[in-house]
């Protein structure tokens, strides 16, 4: 392949404890039908698995940056961002595999859009059917409401995975799986916001590049397989406290302390109800329901994290 003097994109993947998947992810980015060179730079946030031998042995051109612990998605990535020298830059969740065309259809759309600051693509289960890959950006009534409902109901302003597009088209936010993202729109915000540990990461970088006059499209013809949450369903309890901690950094960025308060009073509420339900069902069933247990203990931690007044420790591991 003809190579311009520096690579146009740079790959960035950051990996924890993920070996599989990160081996898998990138096989598939470097077999992407790209006229030009690419660099991929993956960061390991601290993996106690084999991932960083294995992906050194098997992609020895792979640039691997280790950081000693985990720093979450958004540190992780402004690391990585310090490191690429492409004028574009294409995150990829270890959990997702792209197709051969997926990068070249991602970029055209950022040629093709010179005020284009992200576009992402369609992402796929592995059996081809489609998942939702933009959303609407958390508002009140999304996170206090039936958010399927709304969908329904709303389907223009609140757009399901079910909404066909043809080509490519500016949405509010971007499921960040995959992403591609121009380094002037980026430099020009500022980087991810390092306050976000897990989740609303990339959907406040998108407010804040729509804020900034850049447009956040979503490209249907550019597809990847997304094989969702490996992380997340490690931690249960710590996932969904990540959720809630990240939420309330977004209306508090955003929407101000009163709607910060709404929000939590309101979920606080629905948990509350969640942890008398759930306590009773497990009495009346003795415990030998196991999904049932899972899901009161999720709500049980949740429900101390806020009375304990949403403390920084408990989460997923920093370590």
């Amino acid at each position: 392949m003809a190579e311009s003097p520096h690579p146009q994109l740079s790959a960035i993947i950051v990996n924890r404890n993920t070996a599989d998947l990160l081996i898998g992810c990138v096989d598939h980015i470097s077999r992407s039908n790209l006229g030009h060179k690419t660099e991929i730079i993956v960061i390991d946030n601290g993996s106690t698995d084999d991932s960083v031998n294995r992906l050194k042995k098997a992609f020895p051109d792979v640039t691997v940056i280790e950081a000693g612990r985990n720093l979450g998605f958004a540190a992780a990535n402004n690391r990585a961002l310090e490191r690429a020298v492409g004028d574009f830059f294409l995150l990829v969740n270890t959990d997702a595999l792209l197709e051969q065309s997926c990068a070249k259809r991602l970029l055209d759309v950022m040629e093709a859009f010179p005020d284009a600051g992200m576009v992402g693509p369609q992402l796929v289960n592995p059996d081809g059917s489609v998942q939702t890959s933009y959303e609407a950006v958390p508002t009140l009534a999304t996170e206090t409401l039936n958010r399927s409902l709304l969908k329904r109901l709303f389907p223009s302003r609140y757009p399901g995975k079910n909404r066909t597009l043809s080509a490519p088209e500016a949405v509010e936010a971007l499921i960040g799986a995959v992403m591609l993202i121009r380094r002037q729109a980026l430099e020009q915000v500022g980087g991810f916001d390092e306050g976000y540990f897990f989740f609303l990461e990339e959907t406040d970088l998108a407010v804040r590049l729509r804020k900034a006059g850049w447009k956040v499209m979503h490209q249907p013809l550019a597809r990847a397989v997304h094989l969702q949450g490996a992380t997340a369903k490690s931690y249960r309890a710590g996932a969904r406290i990540e959720f809630y901690r990240s939420r309330y950094r977004f209306f508090s960025n955003h929407y101000g302390n009163a709607q910060t308060r709404i929000l939590k009073a309101v979920l606080l509420t629905n948990l509350t109800l969640n942890v008398l339900v759930l306590g009773i069902a497990r009495v009346m069933t003795l415990g030998r329901s196991s999904s049932l247990e899972t899901r009161f203990h999720v709500c049980w931690e949740l429900w101390k994290w806020h009375f304990q007044g949403c403390p920084t420790g408990p989460g997923l591991p920093r370590q």
